[in-house]
Protein backbone atom coordinates (compact mmCIF):
# COMPACT_ATOMS: atom_id res chain seq x y z
CA UNK A 1 0.00 0.00 0.00
CA UNK A 2 2.92 2.59 0.65
CA UNK A 3 4.93 1.70 -2.25
CA UNK A 4 1.56 2.22 -4.14
CA UNK A 5 1.17 5.62 -2.72
CA UNK A 6 4.75 6.82 -3.55
CA UNK A 7 4.36 5.87 -6.97
CA UNK A 8 0.84 7.50 -7.10
CA UNK A 9 2.64 10.82 -5.60
CA UNK A 10 5.59 10.70 -7.96
CA UNK A 11 3.44 9.95 -10.47
CA UNK A 12 0.92 13.31 -9.69
CA UNK A 13 4.67 15.02 -9.36
CA UNK A 14 6.27 14.38 -12.78
CA UNK A 15 5.90 17.32 -15.22
CA UNK A 16 4.52 20.00 -12.60
CA UNK A 17 5.48 22.91 -11.84
CA UNK A 18 5.88 25.17 -8.39
CA UNK A 19 6.58 28.55 -8.20
CA UNK A 20 8.58 29.77 -5.25
CA UNK A 21 8.11 33.00 -3.99
CA UNK A 22 11.27 34.84 -2.25
CA UNK A 23 10.94 38.14 -0.24
CA UNK A 24 14.09 39.61 0.21
CA UNK A 25 14.75 42.52 2.90
CA UNK A 26 17.16 44.94 0.73
CA UNK A 27 19.84 44.10 -2.24
CA UNK A 28 21.42 46.94 -0.54
CA UNK A 29 24.23 44.51 0.93
CA UNK A 30 26.43 42.76 -1.08
CA UNK A 31 25.86 39.57 1.14
CA UNK A 32 22.22 39.69 0.18
CA UNK A 33 23.00 39.98 -3.69
CA UNK A 34 25.02 36.39 -3.09
CA UNK A 35 22.39 35.03 -1.19
CA UNK A 36 19.93 36.00 -4.02
CA UNK A 37 22.64 34.51 -6.53
CA UNK A 38 22.71 31.09 -4.74
CA UNK A 39 19.07 30.76 -4.23
CA UNK A 40 19.03 31.44 -8.74
CA UNK A 41 21.71 28.53 -9.44
CA UNK A 42 20.64 26.20 -7.19
CA UNK A 43 16.78 26.84 -8.23
CA UNK A 44 18.79 26.88 -12.12
CA UNK A 45 18.91 22.91 -12.12
CA UNK A 46 15.30 22.12 -11.31
CA UNK A 47 13.01 23.09 -14.13
CA UNK A 48 10.35 22.03 -12.14
CA UNK A 49 10.70 25.40 -10.02
CA UNK A 50 9.77 28.78 -11.05
CA UNK A 51 11.92 31.60 -8.35
CA UNK A 52 10.52 35.21 -8.01
CA UNK A 53 12.13 37.46 -6.78
CA UNK A 54 10.77 40.95 -4.67
CA UNK A 55 13.31 43.61 -3.19
CA UNK A 56 12.00 45.05 -0.86
CA UNK A 57 14.08 47.81 -0.54
CA UNK A 58 14.79 48.30 3.48
CA UNK A 59 11.26 49.05 3.65
CA UNK A 60 9.21 46.89 6.27
CA UNK A 61 6.02 48.17 5.00
CA UNK A 62 6.72 47.55 1.57
CA UNK A 63 7.84 43.83 2.44
CA UNK A 64 4.75 43.52 4.53
CA UNK A 65 3.01 44.17 1.10
CA UNK A 66 4.93 42.26 -1.20
CA UNK A 67 4.86 38.97 0.91
CA UNK A 68 1.11 39.68 0.75
CA UNK A 69 0.76 39.78 -2.94
CA UNK A 70 2.59 36.61 -3.41
CA UNK A 71 -0.42 34.78 -0.68
CA UNK A 72 -2.86 36.23 -3.05
CA UNK A 73 -0.89 35.15 -6.46
CA UNK A 74 -1.39 31.76 -5.40
CA UNK A 75 2.37 30.77 -4.90
CA UNK A 76 3.14 27.25 -3.60
CA UNK A 77 6.10 27.71 -1.11
CA UNK A 78 7.39 31.08 0.02
CA UNK A 79 11.06 31.95 1.15
CA UNK A 80 11.56 35.29 3.55
CA UNK A 81 14.72 36.58 4.75
CA UNK A 82 12.98 39.36 7.06
CA UNK A 83 14.30 43.51 7.78
CA UNK A 84 12.57 43.14 10.67
CA UNK A 85 11.81 40.29 13.33
CA UNK A 86 8.51 41.63 14.85
CA UNK A 87 6.61 43.49 11.70
CA UNK A 88 7.51 40.45 9.44
CA UNK A 89 5.60 37.94 12.09
CA UNK A 90 2.37 38.66 11.01
CA UNK A 91 2.60 38.52 7.33
CA UNK A 92 4.47 35.11 7.56
CA UNK A 93 2.37 33.67 10.09
CA UNK A 94 -0.76 34.33 7.59
CA UNK A 95 1.15 32.48 5.12
CA UNK A 96 1.65 29.41 6.97
CA UNK A 97 -1.74 29.19 8.50
CA UNK A 98 -3.28 29.83 5.28
CA UNK A 99 -1.14 26.55 3.54
CA UNK A 100 1.78 27.56 2.11
CA UNK A 101 5.19 26.31 3.27
CA UNK A 102 7.46 29.00 4.88
CA UNK A 103 11.09 28.96 4.59
CA UNK A 104 12.74 31.99 7.11
CA UNK A 105 16.27 32.52 5.63
CA UNK A 106 19.21 34.50 7.89
CA UNK A 107 16.75 36.57 10.03
CA UNK A 108 14.19 35.03 12.44
CA UNK A 109 10.75 36.03 12.87
CA UNK A 110 8.90 35.80 16.23
CA UNK A 111 6.96 32.46 17.23
CA UNK A 112 6.65 29.14 15.66
CA UNK A 113 4.31 29.70 12.77
CA UNK A 114 6.68 29.11 9.74
CA UNK A 115 8.24 25.52 8.41
CA UNK A 116 11.81 25.90 8.88
CA UNK A 117 14.31 28.79 9.96
CA UNK A 118 17.48 28.56 8.08
CA UNK A 119 20.87 29.97 8.96
CA UNK A 120 24.08 29.93 10.88
CA UNK A 121 24.30 30.73 14.75
CA UNK A 122 24.89 34.62 15.06
CA UNK A 123 25.00 34.22 19.17
CA UNK A 124 28.08 31.74 18.28
CA UNK A 125 29.37 33.84 16.09
CA UNK A 126 29.61 37.07 17.54
CA UNK A 127 31.08 35.15 20.65
CA UNK A 128 33.93 33.56 18.60
CA UNK A 129 34.43 37.41 17.42
CA UNK A 130 34.64 38.17 20.53
CA UNK A 131 37.38 35.50 21.88
CA UNK A 132 39.38 35.99 18.83
CA UNK A 133 39.82 39.22 19.59
CA UNK A 134 40.57 38.92 23.32
CA UNK A 135 43.38 36.57 22.23
CA UNK A 136 44.72 38.87 19.49
CA UNK A 137 44.41 42.21 21.99
CA UNK A 138 46.20 40.22 24.64
CA UNK A 139 49.45 41.64 23.17
CA UNK A 140 48.41 45.02 23.06
CA UNK A 141 50.32 47.70 24.82
CA UNK A 142 47.73 49.10 27.04
CA UNK A 143 46.89 45.62 27.82
CA UNK A 144 50.26 44.47 28.64
CA UNK A 145 50.33 47.30 31.18
CA UNK A 146 47.53 46.55 33.20
CA UNK A 147 44.99 48.70 31.41
CA UNK A 148 42.55 47.69 28.85
CA UNK A 149 42.37 47.61 25.13
CA UNK A 150 39.92 50.17 23.05
CA UNK A 151 36.97 48.92 21.00
CA UNK A 152 34.71 50.05 18.58
CA UNK A 153 31.78 48.03 18.36
CA UNK A 154 29.43 48.96 14.65
CA UNK A 155 26.15 47.27 14.97
CA UNK A 156 24.14 46.03 12.09
CA UNK A 157 20.51 46.77 12.63
CA UNK A 158 19.70 46.33 16.25
CA UNK A 159 15.94 45.48 15.30
CA UNK A 160 16.97 42.67 13.34
CA UNK A 161 17.86 39.21 15.24
CA UNK A 162 21.40 38.78 13.73
CA UNK A 163 22.29 41.58 15.08
CA UNK A 164 21.49 41.19 18.71
CA UNK A 165 22.55 38.18 18.89
CA UNK A 166 25.79 39.26 17.44
CA UNK A 167 26.15 41.90 19.78
CA UNK A 168 25.36 39.73 23.17
CA UNK A 169 27.40 36.63 21.94
CA UNK A 170 30.60 39.25 21.14
CA UNK A 171 29.65 40.92 24.93
CA UNK A 172 29.69 37.73 26.62
CA UNK A 173 32.69 36.80 25.33
CA UNK A 174 34.62 39.90 26.53
CA UNK A 175 33.06 40.29 29.78
CA UNK A 176 35.58 40.06 32.64
CA UNK A 177 38.32 40.48 29.72
CA UNK A 178 40.69 43.74 29.30
CA UNK A 179 38.83 45.17 26.80
CA UNK A 180 36.48 47.94 26.93
CA UNK A 181 33.56 49.42 24.48
CA UNK A 182 34.60 52.78 24.05
CA UNK A 183 32.25 53.72 21.13
CA UNK A 184 29.31 51.97 19.76
CA UNK A 185 26.68 52.68 16.69
CA UNK A 186 24.24 51.01 14.56
CA UNK A 187 25.10 51.19 10.90
CA UNK A 188 22.54 49.03 9.85
CA UNK A 189 24.42 46.97 7.90
CA UNK A 190 25.68 49.46 5.42
CA UNK A 191 29.34 50.77 4.54
CA UNK A 192 28.38 54.32 4.08
CA UNK A 193 26.69 54.57 7.51
CA UNK A 194 29.82 52.57 9.03
CA UNK A 195 31.84 55.32 7.61
CA UNK A 196 30.36 58.10 8.76
CA UNK A 197 29.60 56.59 12.83
CA UNK A 198 33.76 55.39 12.64
CA UNK A 199 34.37 59.12 11.75
CA UNK A 200 32.81 60.33 14.91
CA UNK A 201 33.84 57.37 16.80
CA UNK A 202 37.76 59.08 15.51
CA UNK A 203 36.62 62.55 16.75
CA UNK A 204 36.11 61.60 20.20
CA UNK A 205 39.05 58.70 20.09
CA UNK A 206 42.30 58.50 19.13
CA UNK A 207 43.67 55.59 20.47
CA UNK A 208 41.23 52.89 18.87
CA UNK A 209 43.06 49.94 19.33
CA UNK A 210 40.33 47.68 17.12
CA UNK A 211 36.87 47.88 15.15
CA UNK A 212 34.41 44.79 15.70
CA UNK A 213 31.90 45.26 12.39
CA UNK A 214 28.85 43.70 12.89
CA UNK A 215 29.40 42.61 8.81
CA UNK A 216 32.29 43.50 6.17
CA UNK A 217 30.84 46.13 4.57
CA UNK A 218 31.23 47.93 8.11
CA UNK A 219 34.42 46.64 8.97
CA UNK A 220 35.83 48.27 5.51
CA UNK A 221 33.77 51.70 5.83
CA UNK A 222 35.42 51.73 9.46
CA UNK A 223 38.84 51.31 7.72
CA UNK A 224 37.92 54.06 5.26
CA UNK A 225 37.42 56.03 7.39
CA UNK A 226 40.37 55.14 9.50
CA UNK A 227 42.59 55.09 6.47
CA UNK A 228 41.43 59.00 5.70
CA UNK A 229 42.26 59.92 9.02
CA UNK A 230 46.01 58.68 8.79
CA UNK A 231 44.39 55.94 11.99
CA UNK A 232 44.22 52.91 10.05
CA UNK A 233 47.88 51.22 10.92
CA UNK A 234 46.82 51.48 14.52
CA UNK A 235 43.94 49.80 14.09
CA UNK A 236 42.80 45.95 13.69
CA UNK A 237 39.53 45.33 11.84
CA UNK A 238 36.87 42.86 12.38
CA UNK A 239 33.97 42.01 10.41
CA UNK A 240 31.32 38.92 9.51
CA UNK A 241 29.96 37.60 6.55
CA UNK A 242 33.19 36.28 4.52
CA UNK A 243 32.04 36.30 1.09
CA UNK A 244 35.55 35.28 -1.21
CA UNK A 245 35.02 38.30 -3.13
CA UNK A 246 34.54 40.60 -0.24
CA UNK A 247 35.54 40.00 3.37
CA UNK A 248 38.25 37.20 2.27
CA UNK A 249 39.25 39.41 -0.09
CA UNK A 250 39.54 42.43 2.53
CA UNK A 251 41.86 39.93 5.02
CA UNK A 252 44.41 38.96 1.91
CA UNK A 253 44.57 43.19 1.44
CA UNK A 254 45.39 43.32 4.62
CA UNK A 255 42.40 45.43 5.96
CA UNK A 256 40.73 43.11 7.97
CA UNK A 257 42.56 41.22 10.38
CA UNK A 258 39.89 38.65 10.14
CA UNK A 259 36.29 37.69 8.95
CA UNK A 260 33.96 35.30 10.30
CA UNK A 261 31.67 33.11 7.82
CA UNK A 262 27.89 33.79 7.40
CA UNK A 263 26.97 31.22 5.20
CA UNK A 264 23.60 32.72 2.91
CA UNK A 265 21.89 29.46 3.50
CA UNK A 266 20.76 29.97 -0.36
CA UNK A 267 21.28 26.21 -1.51
CA UNK A 268 19.94 24.76 1.49
CA UNK A 269 16.75 26.75 1.39
CA UNK A 270 16.23 25.46 -2.27
CA UNK A 271 17.09 21.74 -1.03
CA UNK A 272 14.81 22.36 1.79
CA UNK A 273 12.14 23.60 -0.69
CA UNK A 274 11.91 20.33 -3.01
CA UNK A 275 11.92 18.22 0.04
CA UNK A 276 8.71 19.93 1.17
CA UNK A 277 7.08 20.51 -2.18
CA UNK A 278 7.94 16.53 -2.38
CA UNK A 279 5.77 16.02 0.86
CA UNK A 280 8.57 15.46 3.16
CA UNK A 281 9.00 16.69 6.64
CA UNK A 282 12.55 19.22 7.45
CA UNK A 283 13.60 20.46 10.63
CA UNK A 284 12.48 23.34 12.33
CA UNK A 285 15.64 24.57 12.26
CA UNK A 286 19.02 24.10 10.04
CA UNK A 287 21.83 25.53 11.24
CA UNK A 288 24.50 26.29 8.90
CA UNK A 289 28.18 25.88 9.73
CA UNK A 290 30.67 28.94 10.61
CA UNK A 291 34.46 29.31 9.83
CA UNK A 292 37.00 32.27 10.53
CA UNK A 293 39.19 33.93 8.01
CA UNK A 294 42.53 35.34 8.59
CA UNK A 295 45.47 36.03 6.82
CA UNK A 296 47.28 32.49 8.19
CA UNK A 297 44.86 30.25 7.67
CA UNK A 298 42.81 31.85 4.25
CA UNK A 299 44.36 29.65 2.12
CA UNK A 300 43.67 26.37 3.56
CA UNK A 301 40.22 27.90 3.36
CA UNK A 302 39.68 28.90 7.05
CA UNK A 303 39.56 27.22 10.34
CA UNK A 304 35.68 25.80 11.56
CA UNK A 305 33.92 27.32 14.57
CA UNK A 306 34.07 24.62 16.99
Amino acid sequence: MFAASVASQAATDLGRRWTIGMSQCNLGEPWRVQMNADLQRAAAVHPELKLVFKDAQNDTLRQRAQIEEFINSGIDLLIVSPKEAAPLTPPVADAFKRGIPVIVLDRRVLGTSFTQFIGADNRRIGRAAGEWIVRRLASNPRVQAGGKAHVVELKGLMTSTPGQDRSAGFREAIKGQPVEIVFEADMKWLEPEARKEMESALAVHRDIDLVYAHNDPGAHGAYLAARAGGHAKDILFVGIDALPHEGQAYVMQGLLAATFEYPTGGVEAINSALRILHGEKVPKELSLPSRVFTRENLERGGEQLP
